[in-house]
């Protein structure tokens, strides 16, 4: 693996420790964009940053927070791994537009407009019916937008999906799940809505989630490499990146918090047989952090230049925040909160 290369995992939800953090040094990641809420409000997403900010306090000689796409070369050149913000869901900004702004200043870069459910916003790829975006998913595209806040339409379904790439003036990214052409999963997403991605100069994150991947837990190396290959072909090779939706040593709880949060009673299997109600086997090749090299290498095999595997790997993802999450109205000066005092 080129020492040059910049590589991002486009999302995880680990249990985070210190053994994680040096995995994925050991495993050559730069920045990783991780969950800080499934079905969080407000002052629930609040106490999640504070546990952020903790882990920065208590290991600052491997992690930082990315509070703009600047701080991942920072990250890289100190040998730190870039911790970029994430949500979900939309339920850390509840019923208040104004939230968005104020998430976005606290660092959170990207949020999924849904999450299995119908949201808000738009419509989750569970429901029956797909409604599209609401009124109010409209005004908070175009405030995602205005404050530097990435769109994120992993677990969305496809009317809303296209609606909200339609009413986007950023591209809109799908972080963590993989084309429908490969495997029929509720969550991957059909040609229609990769050539959109595409054409929206947006990103698709390929998930190493067992139930996104052909023959599930029992997906070969060589399977998920020709997905990325005929990706490629379609959407361009700088469309593309990893988003492994990596879930190490959570516990059944987690799954079912994820699953169920507060709407259900009743356990929702969600992804996988109507059966099966747990964790999938992990993949051969890939256990943690510490196997990215051995995927890279196995797609430098398939035929990509230098060049377009450094874009694979996380290029086009710094490319991609670059571009996005900007504001397009100066932000006020954030230097007095906690995150901002472990970036140097």
């Amino acid at each position: 693996m080129n020492a040059d290369w910049t590589v991002i995992d486009g999302l995880q939800y680990s249990a985070w420790s210190r053994e994680v953090f040096e995995q994925m040094r050991e495993g050559g990641l730069n920045a990783v964009h991780v969950t800080i809420a499934y079905h969080e409000n407000t002052r629930e997403t609040l106490t999640r940053l504070g546990e952020w900010n903790s882990r920065f306090e208590a290991m600052p000689d491997l992690i930082r927070p990315v509070m703009n796409p600047e701080d991942i070369h920072k990250a890289k050149a100190e040998g730190r791994i870039g911790i970029i913000f994430g949500a979900q869901n939309c339920s850390p900004i509840e019923d208040e537009i104004r939230l968005i702004e104020l998430m976005r200043q606290l660092g959170l870069m990207i949020m999924q407009l849904t999450y299995n459910n119908q949201s808000l916003l738009a419509c989750g790829c569970y429901e029956e019916e797909d409604s599209g975006l609401t009124r109010f998913g409209k005004q908070v595209v175009r405030e995602m937008n205005r404050v530097g806040m990435v769109i994120d339409m992993s677990h969305s379904a496809e009317r809303s999906t296209l609606e909200a790439i339609d009413h986007s003036e950023q591209p809109v990214i799908i972080s963590h799940a993989n084309p429908s052409h490969f495997h029929p999963a509720l969550r991957n997403k059909s040609n229609r809505v990769i050539d959109a991605i595409a054409a929206n100069e947006g990103l698709l994150g390929f998930s190493l989630y067992p139930f996104h991947l052909k023959n599930g837990p029992d997906c070969t190396l060589e399977d998920f490499c020709d997905m990325v290959v005929w990706t490629a072909e379609r959407m361009g090779v700088d469309r593309i990146g990893f988003g492994s939706d990596l879930c190490q040593n959570q516990p059944q709880s987690v799954l079912e918090w994820m699953r169920n949060g507060r709407w259900s009673k009743t356990i929702d299997y969600g992804e996988g047989s109507s059966g099966n109600a747990g964790w999938p086997d992990a993949l051969s090749w890939f256990e943690d952090n510490r196997d990215f090299p051995g995927i890279i290498a196995a797609l430098e095999k398939r035929g990509f230049s230098d060049g377009e595997m450094a874009q694979i790997v996380g290029g086009n993802w710094v490319d991609l925040l670059t571009r996005v999450a900007t504001p397009n109205k100066t932000q006020p000066d954030n230097t007095d909160n906690r995150a901002a005092k472990h970036l140097g």
